[in-house]
């Protein structure tokens, strides 16, 4: 029982995240056709936390995946050619491509232009003044989304000063 209120749930789920996509709506039949087919196939997650689908736990209870067709042995060694001319392939143990280890054998890859240090100090200070800046904790929230009455009027202020197009930039 609890296995298939678990495959229900998901498939409510994955039904609900597809109408949050702008698909067209799935009638009930649909659905229901989904769900066998996803158990007949093992293609439901396993009770537990293994994290694994059936058909990756037991293999040999399903049916097996169609394959995917391959590159050809041709394609294969001409990106293996590319990689050693470039420097891409890893060293064996070191973690680092040949590149890295011995940048000197390798011609110089072409670096975008960056910004100056005076840019990043305007863009840094800007960001701390506005609050745009990531909060410590997991949240992962920037500073005005977790204290916005701290930042309220020095984006009002940022906004008149600026003009119409940083307005809309507050806006966002």
């Amino acid at each position: 029982m609890r296995f298939v209120r678990t495959t229900l749930a998901l498939l409510l789920t994955a039904a609900t995240a597809a109408g949050a996509h702008a698909e067209p709506a799935k009638t009930r039949e649909q659905v229901q056709a989904e769900r066998r087919e996803a158990i007949r196939t093992g293609d439901v997650y396993a009770n537990g936390d293994s994290g694994l689908k059936l058909n990756e736990l037991y293999p040999q209870r399903y049916p097996a995946q169609a394959a995917v067709p391959s590159k050809s042995r041709a394609e294969v060694r001409a990106e293996l050619q590319d990689a050693i001319r470039n420097g891409e392939l890893v060293v064996a143990g070191e973690g680092q491509t040949l590149r890295e280890q011995f940048p000197q054998r390798y011609p110089a890859l072409a670096v975008a232009a960056g910004k100056t240090r005076d840019q990043v100090r305007a863009e840094t200070l800007d960001a701390i003044r506005t609050g745009d800046m990531v909060a410590a904790g997991e949240g992962g929230l920037r500073l005005n989304e977790e204290y916005p009455q701290r930042y309220a009027n020095g984006r009002a202020l940022y906004a008149a000063h600026s003009g119409p197009a940083a307005a809309s930039a507050v806006a966002r």
